[in-house]
C-alpha cells in the first residue's frame, strides 16, 4: 500500500482522492514548466505587500565571464518582475547530488558576470524572441507586468540600472529543499544586500492523470531601501502633472474620472511610474481583483482589456465586448475585437473633443461598476 502523503483533493462533496508524492522524470521538464507557469514561483509569499509577477526572458540563457578562453555556462531560467528586477532561477531535482552544494557554487558565479556580461538591451532581445516562439505579442505581455503609469522604456532603463546595481534575485528551485541549502541562503541573504536569495520548493503530487503542486518559500527577509519600489504617486502630485500636460477641457474630464473612483468610498490605488503619474480603482468581484481602467498621465483613459480574462465579470470576450462597446459610444474612440486581448488607451483629448464626451465616458464607467457589483 502507497504511503498517505498528507495531501487529499475533494472532488465534489463525496469524493476525497489521496494524492501520493510524485516527482519530476526529467529537470528539462521542470523547466518547461516553469517558463509556461512561472506563477509557481509563488511572487506572494516571495513578497506578500507587493507580490511578484514575471515575465520568462529566456531558458539557459547565456553568461560568461568574458575572459578569453573562459567557459560560458546557461542560466536555467531568467525572469523579470514588475520592478525590472533579474531573477535566476536555477532548477535541481531532489535526486541530484549538487543540491546541497554545486548548486551554490553555480548561482554565485552567474551573480557575479550577469551585471557585466548581460545588458538591457540582451534581456529584452531574449523576451522578444521568448514571445515569438510561444506566438504571443511581446507588446502584450509586458504591458500585462508593468504597474500602472509605468511606459516599457522606463521599465528597461529600470532593467539596466539593475544590472550595473547587481539589483538581482537568484532563486534556488528544487522539488525538495534540503536542510543544508536552506542554511546556505539564509546566510547569503545575510551578508549581501542588493542580491536578494531564496529558495522555492516544488512539491508534486499524483493520483492517476491529477497532479497538485504545493510551492513553499525558504529565505525571507524584510526588503532593504535599495530594494524597495518606487515611490508611489498621490492624488496632490498626479494633478499637478495633469496641470502641466491637459489644456481645461481635458483636466476637467481627468477630474471627473477620478472623482467617479473615489464614488461611495471605493478605495483607489496609486501608481509608482517613475515618470508617469496614474491611478485606478479597487473591485473585487468574488474576492478575485481586477483592475478594468487606469487614467494615467502617460495615455489617457487605459483599459486593461487583457487582464480581464479569465478573471470574474468580464473573462469571457462576449462581456468584454459589452463593455467595449460602451467606450465606442464616445466620438472618436473606435476599439476592435482584436483590443480585447490588449491594452488600449482613450485619449483625454479624444473624450474632450466629443461635446458628450465627459458624459459618456462616466457612463461607460458607471455600466462596468454596475455589472462588477452585480457579481
Amino acid at each position: 500500500m502507497a504511503e498517505n502523503s498528507g495531501v487529499f483533493l475533494l472532488q465534489g462533496e463525496d469524493s476525497l482522492v489521496p494524492m501520493q508524492p510524485g516527482h519530476f522524470a526529467a529537470e528539462d521538464h521542470f523547466q518547461r514548466l516553469l517558463a509556461r507557469f512561472p506563477e509557481l514561483l509563488v511572487g506572494d509569499q516571495i513578497d506578500p505587500q507587493n507580490p511578484r509577477r514575471w515575465i520568462l526572458v529566456k531558458r539557459e540563457q547565456a553568461i560568461s565571464t568574458g575572459e578569453m578562453g573562459s567557459p560560458t555556462w546557461a542560466v536555467d531560467l531568467v525572469f523579470l518582475d514588475q520592478d525590472g528586477i533579474p531573477t535566476l532561477v536555477e532548477i535541481k531535482r531532489k535526486e541530484d547530488s549538487r543540491l546541497r552544494r554545486g548548486v551554490v557554487g553555480q548561482m554565485l558565479d552567474y551573480a557575479a558576470n550577469c551585471g557585466t556580461y548581460w545588458t538591457a538591451e540582451a534581456l529584452r532581445a531574449g523576451f522578444e524572441n521568448s514571445c515569438q516562439d510561444t506566438g504571443q505579442s511581446h507588446e502584450e505581455v509586458l504591458a500585462g507586468l508593468l504597474e500602472p503609469g509605468t511606459t516599457p522604456p522606463e521599465f528597461w532603463e529600470q532593467v539596466r540600472t539593475n544590472l550595473k546595481a547587481t539589483n538581482i534575485r537568484l532563486l534556488f528551485v528544487a522539488d525538495a529543499i534540503p536542510i543544508e541549502l536552506r542554511r546556505v541562503v539564509a546566510f547569503l541573504n545575510e551578508q549581501m544586500d542588493a542580491v536578494e536569495v531564496l529558495a522555492v520548493e516544488l512539491r508534486q503530487f499524483v493520483s492517476g492523470d491529477l497532479k497538485t503542486i504545493v510551492p513553499t518559500v525558504y529565505g525571507h527577509r524584510p526588503i532593504s531601501p535599495k530594494r524597495a519600489t518606487a515611490q508611489r504617486w498621490n492624488e496632490a502630485s498626479l494633478f499637478a502633472q495633469f496641470e502641466q500636460t491637459l489644456d481645461e477641457k481635458e483636466l476637467a474630464i481627468a477630474r471627473a474620472i477620478y472623482a467617479w473612483m473615489l464614488k461611495g468610498g471605493r478605495k483607489v490605488i496609486f501608481g509608482n511610474g517613475k515618470d508617469y503619474g496614474s491611478v485606478y480603482p479597487v473591485f473585487k468581484p468574488n474576492g478575485v481583483s481586477i483592475n478594468p481602467a487606469v487614467l494615467s498621465a502617460y495615455d489617457g483613459l487605459r483599459l486593461q482589456f487583457a487582464s480581464l480574462d479569465k478573471k470574474p465579470v468580464f473573462g469571457l470576450i462576449p462581456a468584454r465586448q459589452a463593455l467595449m462597446q460602451q467606450f465606442n459610444a464616445i466620438k472618436g474612440v473606435a476599439l476592435k475585437d482584436s483590443d480585447l486581448a490588449k491594452y488600449p488607451s482613450i485619449p483625454l483629448r479624444t473624450i474632450a473633443d466629443d461635446p458628450e464626451g465627459e458624459a459618456k465616458v462616466l457612463n461607460a464607467l458607471t455600466w462596468m461598476a454596475e455589472q462588477i457589483e452585480q457579481a
